[in-house]
C-alpha cells in the first residue's frame, strides 16, 4: 500500500477516514482520461449538460442525512445546522439559470460582407482544489459552472474533509455525468505540483491559504495556465452611529463565531462608533456567553471543536499574545475547553493593529472590537490589512454605505448583512486574498476563453 491521506476527527482525535494517494503516473492518466472525455462532453447540448449537473446536485441532496454527521466527524460543524445543501443547491441553481445568457455568443455586427461574433469556449480540463471549511459549497462554486460550460473537472479536496470529493463524484456519476468528465482524486503536494507544472490542466481554481496559493502560482509559472485564487481574509465590520444596534450585534457576532470562526468571509475585526461601543460589546458578550461548546454530534451543541488542534493552537497563540500586549478578554474559559480542538470563543477589546489578532488571519472563534470616531478612521483601519475579501457596513444610509464602500480595499461590500455569498455577484478578492472571480456571469467568463469569428461572405 502506498502513502495514505488521513482525516483526523476533531471530535476525539481518531482517524475517521483514510485514502491512498495516486502515483504520479496514475495522476497523469486521470487527466488524460479527462481530456479525452471533455471533447464529447463539450459537444453535448448546453441544456443536456445543465440537466445532468442539476441531477447530480439533487443526488447530493438525497444523501444529506448521511453527509451532515459525516461533516461533523471530519471538521466539527454541529449537526444542528443541517449541513450545506441549501447553499450548495442555491449556487448551482443560479449558475444553471444564467448559463444560456452567460455563455451566449456576443454579436459584434453583421452586414452584406461580414458576420462577426465572439464565442465562449471551455478551457478544457479544470482543476479544482477545494478547502475543508465549507467543503461542498466552495467546491460547487466552480464544479457546477465548469461542467455546465463544457469543461471536464478534476477535484482535489482537503485531507480534513477527505470524503467530500468522493461523495460528490459518486452522486454526479449516479445522475449520468460521465465518470471521466468529473473525477475526484487523492494527491500529495508533490504530485499536485508536478501535474500543474507539467501543463496537465487548462485552468486551476484554488481556495485555501496564501502559502497554498503561492505554491499553485509557482507550479504554473511558465505554463500559461490560468490560476484563480481565493486565499486568506481578515474581514472587517463597521458599525456606524445610525446603525440598528441589535441587528448589527447579532449578525456580526454570528459572522465571527459561526462554524467556530472557520469561514472564508467570517468577521475577524469589528470597528464600532464610540457612541455605540459599550452597548455593542455588552450585547456581544451576552450572545457568546450563551453558546454551548461541545460534541458536534449533540443536537444541543451550538459551537463545535475547531477542525484541527493546530488551528486551535494558532488562535490561542494570537489571543495570548494580545493579552500580553494589553488586550482585555470578556469570556471566561468554558468548562468544555480541553486545550485542544475544543476552544472557548473569545471577544477582545483594548486591541490595536500592532497585535497579530487584528492583522493575521485567525480563522477561529475570536474577534477584536475597536472604538472609532469617524468614517475616515474606520476606513483607514479597515484598509490596514494585507487581505481584502469582504467588508460589512452597518448604517441606515445606503448612499453613505456606498461612499464608504468605494473607499475600502475589498472584493465585496455588504450593507446590514455579513458572511453570505450571493451567487448573482462575483465572488472575488484583492491584495493577498488573491485574484479571480467565481459565480455570476464573471464566473463563466473565467471558466471559458473568448474565441473570435470574422467571417467574410
Amino acid at each position: 500500500m502506498g502513502q495514505m491521506l488521513k482525516c483526523i476527527s476533531p471530535i476525539d482525535g481518531s482517524v475517521f477516514a483514510e485514502r491512498e494517494i495516486l502515483s504520479r503516473d496514475a495522476a497523469f492518466e486521470v487527466v488524460a482520461r479527462s481530456r479525452a472525455a471533455q471533447r464529447n462532453w463539450m459537444a453535448r447540448p448546453l441544456q443536456e449538460r445543465i440537466d445532468l449537473v442539476m441531477a447530480g446536485v439533487a443526488a447530493v441532496g438525497a444523501v444529506n442525512d448521511e453527509i451532515v454527521p459525516e461533516l461533523a466527524h471530519m471538521m466539527g460543524r454541529p449537526v444542528r445546522y443541517g449541513g450545506e445543501f441549501g447553499g450548495f443547491n442555491e449556487r448551482a441553481s443560479h449558475m444553471a439559470e444564467i448559463a444560456e445568457t452567460s455563455l451566449a455568443d456576443i454579436a459584434v455586427g453583421e452586414d452584406e460582407s461580414f458576420k462577426r461574433y465572439i464565442k465562449r469556449i471551455p478551457h478544457g480540463v479544470v482543476f479544482v482544489v477545494a478547502p475543508w471549511n465549507y467543503p461542498y459549497m466552495t467546491a460547487i462554486n466552480t464544479v457546477a459552472p465548469a461542467l455546465i460550460a463544457g469543461n471536464a473537472v478534476v477535484l482535489k479536496h482537503a485531507t480534513q474533509t477527505l470524503l467530500v470529493g468522493e461523495r460528490m463524484a459518486q452522486a454526479f456519476h449516479s445522475a449520468g455525468v460521465p465518470e471521466d468528465v468529473f473525477q475526484n482524486v487523492f494527491l500529495s503536494h508533490d504530485v499536485t505540483n508536478d501535474l500543474i507544472a507539467g501543463n496537465a490542466f487548462d485552468f486551476v481554481n484554488f481556495t485555501g491559504s496564501v502559502g497554498g496559493g503561492q505554491a499553485m502560482e509557482r507550479a504554473a509559472a511558465g505554463t500559461f495556465t490560468g490560476v484563480g485564487t481565493e486565499l486568506g481574509g481578515k474581514d472587517p465590520g463597521y458599525v456606524m452611529e445610525d446603525a440598528d444596534l441589535d441587528a448589527a450585534v447579532d449578525t456580526l457576532i454570528d459572522g465571527a463565531m459561526f462554524n467556530s470562526g472557520q469561514c472564508c468571509c467570517g468577521i475577524e475585526r469589528i470597528y464600532v462608533h464610540e457612541s455605540l461601543f459599550d452597548d455593542f460589546v455588552a450585547k456581544a458578550v451576552a450572545i457568546v456567553k450563551g453558546y454551548k461548546l461541545g460534541n458536534p454530534l449533540d443536537s444541543e451543541t451550538t459551537i463545535g471543536p475547531m477542525a484541527n488542534v493546530r488551528f486551535a493552537d494558532e488562535v490561542r497563540a494570537q489571543i495570548s499574545e494580545a493579552i500580553a500586549a494589553g488586550a482585555v478578554t470578556h469570556i471566561e474559559t468554558f468548562p468544555e475547553d480541553d486545550g485542544g480542538a475544543y476552544l472557548t470563543p473569545q471577544i477582545l477589546t483594548n486591541v490595536t493593529h500592532d497585535m497579530r489578532v487584528m492583522r493575521d488571519e485567525s480563522f477561529g472563534p475570536v474577534v477584536g472590537i475597536m472604538k472609532v470616531a469617524s468614517d475616515d478612521e474606520a476606513i483607514g483601519l479597515m484598509n490596514d490589512s494585507e487581505f481584502g475579501l469582504t467588508a460589512s457596513l452597518w448604517t441606515s444610509d445606503v448612499d453613505r454605505a456606498a461612499h464608504v464602500g468605494d473607499a475600502i480595499e475589498t472584493g465585496t461590500v455588504f450593507m446590514n448583512r455579513a458572511d453570505y455569498l450571493d451567487p448573482g455577484l462575483c465572488w472575488t478578492g484583492c491584495k493577498n486574498t488573491g485574484r479571480g472571480g467565481g459565480l455570476s456571469v464573471i464566473g463563466y467568463h473565467n471558466l471559458t476563453r473568448p474565441k473570435s469569428y470574422h467571417l467574410k461572405k
